[in-house]
Order: C-alpha cells, then structure tokens, then sequence
C-alpha cells in the first residue's frame, strides 16, 4: 500500500538512485585509497630494501675497518706469526669490543679456526665458511651471512699479512631481535630474519613482530593476515640460506587514510540522509499540489465552493491550479444560479415551495429533538386576480414584490422564513412560536398589508387570508400541517375573518374522505359508476330534444352517494377531471346508441373549472367524438358562471376553440357569479341556465323573479336559449312559459333517469303531447320510472 503512494514512489527512485550514486562513489574513492595505500606499502618496501641495504654494508664496512686495523695491528700479527694464543684472542676482543662485534675469528691458511671469540673451544675446526675466505683471497675483503650455533651472523673477513698472508681475521654482527627491532625503526615497517634450507623450509632467526605475531609466520614466511603487504630480499649467505622479510601492514599504511575514509563515509552517509530528505521533499513538493489539487476536487463534487485552492507556484502546476479555481467559480456561478432558480422564486426573491418544505421538514426535525413548538402559517391575497385582470400582470408582478417586500418587514427574526409558493399564495415558517405568537405575527402581517398600496400611480387595495397551524397540536408531518393550514386559510378566506386556526371540524379531506377517495378511483377504472339523464322540456312546443347527463354512484357497500358528497371532493383533489372525461366518454357513445335507433336527442354535459383552463379540452372532445361517430351539434358543454371567472381569458380561449367545433355551449348557473356581463359578450355561448335558486324563490319573492325575467330578456336580446332549471310545480312551470323562457328542467317534469327508464319516459311523453297538445301533461308514473334516486 506504501508504493501506491505517488510520493513514495518519487522518494523511493530518487533515495535508490541517489544510494546507488553515493554507494558507487563511495567505492571507487575507497578502491582508490586502497590502491594508493598499497602502491605506497610497495614504495615504501623499496625505499626500505634500499635502506636495508645501505645499512648492511655500513655494517660491512665498519666490521672491515676493525678487522682491517686489528690486522694491520704489529703486535697482533707477531702474536699470529709466534702462534701466542692468548695474545691474539685478546687482541681479537679488545678490536671486537671496540665496535661490538657479536664474533670475532682467527683462521689459519688451511681453513682452521685458530680462535674464536664466541667459544674457544672450536680452535683447530674447520671454518664453515670457506667461500668467505676462498673471496677474500680473490679480492682482499669480503662479506657474508651465515649460521653459526644457530644463530645467524653478518661476517667479514680481511687477511693478516707479514708481509704475506699469514692468516684471516672474521668479524661479524649478530642477527638477532635487536637489529630487527633497530631497522625497523629506520625503515618503519616490520622486519624478520629468516632462514630457509633447499627442501623450502623456513626458520624465524629475528624479528621485530610482537610474539603473537610472529608465531603466525606460515611456511612461506609471510603473515596469514592477507592485511600485509611483504617483500622477501636474500642475502649473500653460505649454507642454509639467510633473508630478510620486509612487511608492511596495509591497516598502517591505510591508517593516515582512515578519516578520509570515515569522512568519505560520513559524507556518504550523509549524502543518503540528505538524498532521501530531498527526495521526500521533492515528492511532497511535486505530490502536495497534487493531492491538493484532488482534495479539492473533492470539495467540488461535495458542493464546497467555499475557499479557492491556494498554490502559488509558477509552473504547470500553478497553471493547473488556477484551471481549476477557474472551473470552481464557474460551477459555483452556475450551481447558484441553478439554486436560485430551484429554490427562489424569481418574481418576489423569496424562497419557493421547493425551498420551504426543506426548511420545514428541518423545522419539525428539531422540534421534535428539543420538544419546542413550530408554527407555519399559508396566506393567499385577497382580489388578486381582479388586479391582474384590471390593470394587467405587470402591476400585478410588482404588486406581489411589494407585499413580499412588507412580509419580509414584519418577520424580523433570521430564523423565521416567508415563502411564495406560487401565483398570490404565501407561506411562512415561525419555527419558535407558538399559537400566540403566530396570531401577533398574522396580525400583524395583515396590518401591513392594509396600508396603502400604490402602483405606477394606480391605488391598489388587497388583503389577505391566513391559516394558521402549530405543532405538534395541529400534526407532525410536513404534508399534513400544510394542508391543515390550507384549510384553515379558506376558512378565513370564506369567513373573511383575515387570519383563521385551524379546527378539525373544518377538513373536508378526512380519513374518510381518503378512503371515499381511493374508492371513487377504484369505481372510475372498474366502470361503477352510471349517467342518468334529465330532459329538457321545450315550454312553447313541449317537444324534447335535450338530456343533461348526470354521473351517479350506486356504491357496492356504502349505497347512493349523493354528486353533493363526491364531485366538490373530487374537484377539490383534481380527480374530477378523471371523473369528466368518462362522463364525456359515456354521455357521447350513449348519444350515438340513441341515434342509431331513430331517437334524436342532443346531450349536455358539465366541465369544472380545472378542465376549462386546460388546453387540451377541445382535442379530448375532438377525439370522443369521432371514437364514437357522432356529430359535434348534439353536444352542448355546460359550464359554471363561476368556472368561467376563475380565469376569464383562459376560459374564453377555450370556449372559442370548442365552437370552432361546432360543440354547443351553455352556461350553468347563471347569475350566482360576478362580473359576468363584462365577459358575456365576448363568450361563443348558446344558452343560458337560470340557476334553480332564483326559479324556486319567484313565487315569494318579487325580486326573484325581476331577476329571472331580466335574464331571459339578456338572453333573447343577445340571441341566446334561456334554460330554466329546479322547475318543482305546474306554478312555476306555467309562469316562466309567461316570462317566454325557451326551456324547462326540473323534478316537476322529471327527475334524473337512466337511459331505459328516460327512453320508456319519453315514449309516454309523446303519447300525452300528440293527444292533448293545450295543456301541460305529466306521463304516466305505472312503472315507477318517477321514483328514480338522484337529484340535478
């Protein structure tokens, strides 16, 4: 896992080759030193050879001069010539000691030892080395090594002349330790006298070398330490031969090297230390941006945006940092930008729907943790849509800047949060009151917003609704205080009490509301639901040619359910456009069944509000009719004056393009809305419906029926069919024929059938008007077809 580590790769190349370098370096200075100590050893065993040698025959000459002088001596060459023993052994050793000479000899011509300083008992022996005299006869004086007792001698002899040669004189110095000990001082290496017989063996005679080590002299005559560095020189000799060994310690001649070597090792040693320390140094200068630069990266993907990635190099490097500080600003503007469009709404500056929920559900998330309360309030404007529709979006567009501008006024607090959810609709998050302190804030938020309000010079007069929530009392969850509060905001909005609470006995969308809910979707995929049809009676000829279908539930456990109790619901969940189309669907193929069998009827059926602002109203018509191959004349739409208002310019749209084509289209309920004439004249409409209030109150109240005469006198004026619907009596029946209404519907004539029992009603119907066309007649009821559940 360590060389995985880009750095620990760089430091470990660099360590490597940097310790290859050092170490290299290290050895070829050492193979250097090395070599310059043993050409020096061999140097210096020359300059000593040489030194030796010198020696030697300072040794030669000294004994010479002292037995040429003991020769020369008259009384000692009378005593030879006289053969006085005692004389000439005490002249041999007063000329011996004069130089300290270690042996001194007399040998007669033939070879025969006549004295002999060492031990007097060899007088009349033969002299061992007779080559020795054998040269001094030739040349007058001469040198040698030899053997005598074991211990090797340097030996000279001259000849005792009167005035011939009458005898030789021998003078020599012993090898012994002490002359070892003293070259080796003058030449500073270790000196050892060896001797060595033909079969190659050798025998230690001196030497300077300690005990120890001269114990380690091996057959060869050289240490057993390789450390040495030896050099054998022979000397004149007879009999076994005599050398010198000359030995110089390599560690010696390393010694004056030795704290080069140990600072060439200590250099070296320091030099991997401080290689590795720059290497690591390096890694982390090459691999710290890096992994900066992937930290970073890191802090992007986590949506940090904080702090910029601060590396202030100039190189490629650097370059790549400040990309990448370039790419952060860039993704940062864009995010924010993303953020604001996601979350703010971009009308007011106030956080959006998106935006509020979040906070809220943190909200109840800490609530819950420090058991404190919450409350959220929802706030929908009051006449908003006839300021929009009045003075036109733009003022309406700065309008609602201003009220979010006094929302944000009255919430001081940083905590607290005002939201627009959407259209005139508002949202505010109090996450550390309570119920008290919600009321003082809708207070007075409602207060700000009755102060004046002047757009571009026009005076704008709004108010508002609120409802108000707290938790935990009024729920826990996010998605129930919000549609309590939406509750409790229509109730408000419906009391026109300004700001209401909210109150269980004011949700319409109960657990049982739930479940009607689930059930009315089950009954629209499965088919449970049926049309029953009204007729419309045509007052002046009593003919009927028109059927309002009407959707009715027979629910398998729960019976009838009344329209009253599930098309509000349904309107309010938007199912009610699932519900409409399958009226639509039923209601056109029921129309062209009929047609196919010879009964010409023309069909109306209801659309909300929310299908009327839907562009695709007409191509859902356009495709139902020629799924079912009936022609758009036999179908009228009915819609409520209050549909209609709820976005006029949307609704006529619509309505134009449904009478392109060629579908019919009425208005229900007329006159139960607001403003409607101004609008009236530019709707595509064929009829008008007169709504049933009015029709029932004509008979006590005068003003009812001013009302109803007004309208079917609006209606004929501008070329419109007038419908009057709710017609319970023969009374009323007989005064809207007076008042020329143009159509009748009601439970007077019939109530709602299914389409068997409106065909057998309308079979009866005939029968009585072609047999007494004067006089209003009711059918025959015989086979219960008036007892029909439903009403319209």
């Amino acid at each position: 896992m360590f060389l995985h580590s880009l750095r620990a790769r760089i430091a470990l190349v660099f360590i490597v080759l940097l310790l290859v370098a050092q170490a290299a370096a290290y050895l070829v200075i050492n193979s250097v030193i090395v070599k310059n100590a043993y050409r020096g050893a061999e140097e210096q065993l020359t300059v000593a050879e040489r030194v030796f040698g010198q020696v030697l025959r300072s040794n030669s000459e000294q004994l010479t001069q002292a037995a040429s002088v003991a020769a020369a001596d008259f009384g000692f060459r009378q005593a030879v010539a006289t053969h006085d023993s005692k004389t000439v052994a005490s002249a041999l050793k007063n000329h011996g000691d004069r130089i300290h000479a270690d042996i001194v000899m007399l040998v007669d011509l033939d070879g025969k030892l006549i004295a002999d300083s060492h031990d007097a008992g060899h007088d009349g022996t033969e002299f061992p080395f007779p080559n020795l005299i054998r040269t001094v006869a030739r040349k007058g004086d001469a040198s040698s090594f030899g053997m005598i007792g074991g211990h090797a001698y340097q030996l000279v002899a001259v000849p005792v002349k009167a005035p011939i040669t009458i005898a030789w004189v021998v003078m020599g110095f012993v090898i012994d330790d002490a002359l070892a000990r003293e070259m080796s001082m003058l030449t500073s290496l270790d000196v050892s006298f060896v001797t060595f017989d033909r079969d190659g063996k050798w025998g230690v005679l001196a030497s300077s070398l300690p005990d120890a080590q001269r114990a380690s002299l091996n057959d060869q005559g050289q240490l057993a330490d390789a450390g040495f560095v030896t050099r054998v020189v022979r000397l004149h000799s007879e009999g076994r031969t005599v050398a010198v060994l000359l030995e110089r310690s390599l560690n010696e001649a390393l010694e004056p090297y030795r704290r080069l070597q140990s600072a060439l090792l200590l250099i070296t040693i320091l030099g991997v230390i401080v290689s590795a320390i720059g290497s690591v140094f390096t890694a982390r200068s090459v691999t710290r941006p890096i992994a900066a630069l992937a930290q970073f990266s890191k802090r992007i993907g986590q949506g940090d945006y904080v702090e910029p990635i601060e590396i202030r190099q100039h190189d490629e490097i650097g370059q790549l940092a400040q990309a990448f500080n370039q790419m952060q600003e860039g993704i940062q503007e864009r995010e924010q930008r993303i953020t604001e469009l996601a979350y703010m709404d971009r009308l007011t500056g106030l956080p959006n729907r998106a935006l509020f929920s979040d906070r809220l559900q943190h909200a109840i998330a800490s609530a819950m943790r420090g058991g404190t309360p919450l409350a959220v309030m929802m706030m929908d404007l009051d006449r908003f849509k006839y300021v929009n529709d009045t003075l036109g979006h733009p003022i309406g567009d700065m309008l609602l800047r201003e009220v979010a501008q006094r929302l944000r006024s009255v919430l001081q607090r940083q905590t607290d949060t005002v939201a627009r959810l959407g259209g005139d609709e508002f949202a505010v998050l109090l996450p550390t009151d309570n119920l008290e302190g919600a009321r003082l804030i809708a207070t007075r938020m409602l207060r700000a917003l009755e102060q004046p309000i002047t757009i571009e010079g026009q005076l704008v007069d709004v108010g508002a609704s609120i409802g108000i929530v707290t938790f935990p009392d009024n729920g826990t969850d996010m998605n129930v205080l919000l549609r309590r509060a939406d509750i409790a905001m229509y109730v408000a909005k419906r009391s026109n009490l300004g700001f209401a609470l909210y109150d269980e006995k004011h949700d319409q969308n109960s657990a049982e509301r739930l479940s009607l809910m689930s059930e009315l979707r089950q009954a629209v995929e499965h088919d449970q639901l049926t049309l029953y049809y009204q007729p419309k009676v045509d007052l002046e000829t009593h003919r009927v040619k028109y059927v309002e279908a009407l959707v009715r539930w027979d629910h398998p456990t729960r019976g009838f359910v009344a329209p009253d109790q599930f098309i509000p619901f349904a309107e309010q969940t938007g199912y009610i456009k699932a519900i409409s189309r399958w009226v639509a669907d039923k209601a056109i193929a029921q129309c062209a069944e009929w047609h196919a069998h010879g009964i010409d009827l023309a069909v109306s059926v209801n659309v909300s509000a929310r299908e009327l602002i839907q562009s695709t109203l007409p191509e859902t018509f356009q495709t139902l009719l020629d799924k079912h191959g009936v022609s758009p004349e036999y179908i009228w739409i009915e819609i409520t004056e209050s549909a209609i208002m709820d976005d006029p310019n949307h609704a006529i749209e619509t309505l134009d393009r449904l009478h392109a084509l060629g579908i019919r289209l009425s208005i229900d309920d007329f006159g139960t809305g607001y403003s409607s004439l101004s609008y009236l004249k530019r709707m595509p409409v064929d009829e008008l419906k007169i709504d049933k209030s009015f029709v029932l109150g004509m008979v006590n109240h005068k003003d009812d029926e001013t009302i109803v005469r007004s309208t079917i006198d609006l209606g004929h004026n501008m070329g419109l069919k007038v419908v009057a619907e709710g017609v319970e009596d023969e009374e009323l029946m007989l005064r809207l024929k007076a008042l020329r209404c143009d159509l009748a519907q009601g439970y007077h004539l019939s109530r709602p059938l299914p389409p068997a029992k409106l065909e057998l009603w309308l079979k009866g119907w005939e029968v009585q008007r072609t047999s007494t066309p004067d006089r209003r007649l009711i059918p025959d009821d015989s086979e219960g077809v008036l007892s029909s559940q439903g009403s319209s």
